[in-house]
């Protein structure tokens, strides 16, 4: 089992930029991906973006250009970057990998 822990989160002025992290432990050396998922207030989960074990990263549609994914080798920490973000970027959001969903960081985009 894999333990997934987030961090990063805050409030911020629309155009702003966060970082968050996601650190694991656990049986790590199950992973093969990972992703970041968000949830605002009355809306469903929904995917952000997700890298693969070869690199490969995916992203929503209204992130695109805007966020980016990456990790460490050893999937240690996962990182979601956060540019220009905009008031309906505003959500809890998680950190996901083979099942699992860390307890989730709030990111509130408010000016």
């Amino acid at each position: 089992q894999v333990q997934l822990v987030e961090s990063g989160g805050g409030v911020v002025q629309p155009g702003g930029s966060l970082r968050l992290s996601c650190a694991t432990s656990g049986s790590i050396f199950r992973i093969n991906g990972m992703g970041w998922y968000r949830q605002a207030p009355g809306k469903e989960r929904e995917l952000v973006a997700a890298i693969s074990s070869n690199g490969n990263r995916n992203f929503a549609d209204s992130v695109k250009g805007r966020f980016g994914i990456s990790r460490n080798f050893a999937w240690n920490t996962m990182y979601l970057q956060m540019n220009s973000l905009r008031l309906e970027d505003t959500a809890v959001y998680y950190c996901y990998t083979n099942g699992v969903y860390g307890n989730g960081t709030q990111v509130t985009v408010s000016s």
